[in-house]
């Protein structure tokens, strides 16, 4: 029953969205062969330069989190210093600050910088905003890989850097994975800070596109339906690219915390 429950509306919405205007008022629930290709193009038209931009945020920001978050997690694993305890626990304490409460305040420093309608107006909150929990998860796999290890890295000359991306990267593979999965899809389906500050056609996300062009989709019904399809084909991709890592990352991360 639950799987026909979670199945259901993506059958619904792969179905309805290969309809033609007549089949969907017709009856929308038929099963009768589709004859609705012109809503793809419809939908492609008007989603094409949104999906570039979130290509673009997403990949921009998974990048930059991906290399501040594990050289902060690498420091709090692999060294001891003053203070390291206590900045470790205000940086959890960040996990229990709703995300909500800092929108008010981050629009205002997003627009005394005048980032607001460029990209960079979501790429640098995205990367900050996913710092706590990463370096968190991160912190946990590192602080778990064995020191004999980076002894060998250091006695070949490996520096710092070096540790890092040549030795920690590599072995931290489906951590990683998840990391980059969970926040391509908060990225990639993110409605409310792009409404806030990316209103300009020019650099819409996909999910800011599809809420805004709702009067074209009116006209042509199941184009609202294709162009959620088209956008979910780059996430389901990613997914089963990296089904395999990800559950592997998330067995080890378990078993790590």
């Amino acid at each position: 029953m639950f799987v026909i429950l979670t199945i259901y509306p993506i059958f619904f919405l792969f179905n309805v969205s290969a309809k033609s205007r007549f089949q969907f008022e017709r009856n929308p629930l038929s099963l009768e062969p589709p004859e609705g290709i012109y809503a793809y193009v419809l939908a492609w038209e008007l989603v094409s330069r949104s999906m570039l931009n979130t290509f673009v945020i997403t990949l921009a920001s998974l990048a930059g989190l991906i290399v501040t978050a594990s050289i902060t997690a690498y420091v709090f694993a692999r060294y001891s210093f003053p203070g390291r305890d206590l900045l470790f626990s205000g940086l959890l304490v960040l996990l229990m600050i709703p995300g909500i409460l800092t929108i008010v305040p981050l629009l205002v420093l997003v627009s005394q910088m005048k980032l607001v309608n460029t990209l960079w107006a979501a790429i640098l909150p995205y990367i900050a905003g996913g710092q706590a929990f990463n370096i968190f998860i991160m912190r946990t796999f590192f602080a778990s890989l064995p020191e004999e290890l980076f002894e060998s890295a250091r006695l070949d000359g490996a520096g710092h850097l070096d540790l890092i991306f040549r030795l920690v990267m590599p072995l931290s593979a489906p951590i990683l994975v998840v990391v980059g999965i969970l926040h391509v899809l908060n990225s990639w389906n993110d409605i409310a800070w792009p409404l806030l500050v990316l209103n300009d056609i020019r650099v819409r996300t996909v999910a800011l596109q599809l809420l805004q062009f709702q009067s074209p989709f009116q006209e042509y019904p199941t184009a609202a339906f294709a162009g959620s399809v088209i956008a979910s084909v780059p996430l389901l991709v990613i997914f089963l690219l990296g089904m395999r890592q990800f559950v592997n990352g998330v067995i080890t991360g378990a078993l790590k915390l």
